[in-house]
């Protein structure tokens, strides 16, 4: 078995040294679609389901009579250093199989070299196996703790210890001074349009675009002094010019309600996450406290310091 290191190392040397005809590759290229009524949208071929997939043991090249299969192809597409995003999958499957023919090729080259009869090698060899032992592991523990069950019992709970949050939804004018907040806040009162007024004078470049349209806040996202301000008012209230370290507000609260929930959708990543993170801790917790471990790199018991002579 190869060094996990040295594979990284040549993984990304080989897609390096493919770059350069990728470019073409990525440009999407589309094919004919034939047109409604003819021949060829109406035959058994053009309604046919996709090929199956190939099999793990189909072998897709040798190198020196060593087979390399689809199987093998799958676990280097997994590698994170051979990640080719934007590259179609025909391309991707050439790439695959040329990198593991050069991977091939060096690791029988160090084979021959007695490169795996080194220590250093087979401590290596063994740390990487204990690792991928460990991780698919690990996985197969993730498998189990990640049940509809178990995702709503955590959403019932997750939502039931939620208090209920009032949030404002709400658009502000930004100047620098107290006398044009003023002006802008008596032309608004005039019956000027909110909108209009905060994409011309608004300096606030976040939602100036937007009408001064903030969309919905809960008061902590917002410094004191605004927050207060907002969520005193009542909808379509225009306030008198509001003062904090950003400048000169003129704020108008386009609606007010409670927070909904979020979703079980909403939450389901987060949620899912959490369970494999507690199951797999849970699990190595559990190993630890079954087996008999002993620490030889402990430091000596301090010793008592001597009395002081008398």
């Amino acid at each position: 078995m190869p060094n996990t290191a040295l594979l990284r190392r040549v993984s990304a040397l080989a897609v390096m040294i493919a770059m350069p005809g990728l470019a073409l590759a990525q440009a999407p290229q589309k094919a004919p679609t034939p047109a409604a009524n003819t021949p060829a949208a109406n035959t058994p071929a053009a309604a046919a389901s996709p090929a199956a997939a190939p099999s793990t043991d189909s072998v897709v090249a040798s190198v020196n009579g060593k087979p390399i299969t689809q199987g093998d192809l799958a676990i280097a597409a997994d590698d994170p250093a051979l990640s080719l995003p934007g590259v179609d999958e025909a391309q991707k499957k050439n790439l695959l199989v040329d990198y593991m023919v050069d991977l091939r090729v060096g690791a029988q080259a160090a084979e021959a070299a007695k490169i795996g009869d080194t220590p250093e090698f087979k401590r290596k060899l063994a740390y990487f196996r204990d690792k991928l032992l460990l991780d698919d592991y690990l996985e197969q523990e993730a498998k189990r703790a990640v049940t509809p069950e178990a995702e709503h019992a955590i959403y019932d709970q997750t939502v039931k210890l939620m208090k209920p949050e009032e949030e404002v939804h709400a658009r502000h004018i930004l100047v620098d001074n107290e006398a044009e907040a003023k002006k802008i806040a008596a032309r608004i009162k005039g019956g000027e349009d909110f909108a209009k007024v905060a994409a011309e004078a608004s300096k606030d470049p976040g939602s100036k675009a937007e009408g001064g349209d903030l969309g919905w806040f809960t008061k902590e996202r917002m410094v004191p002094d605004f927050a207060n301000a907002a969520f005193a008012m009542k909808a379509g209230q225009i306030s008198d010019p509001i003062k904090t370290q950003f400048g000169w507000h003129v704020i108008k609260v386009e609606e007010k309600r409670t927070k909904p929930q979020p979703t079980f959708d909403e939450l389901k990543e987060q949620i899912d996450q959490h369970l494999i993170r507690k199951s797999q801790q849970d699990m190595i917790l559990k190993l630890r406290s079954e087996a008999k471990i002993e620490r030889t790199d402990a430091p000596p018991a301090a010793q008592a310091a001597p009395e002081p002579k008398k």
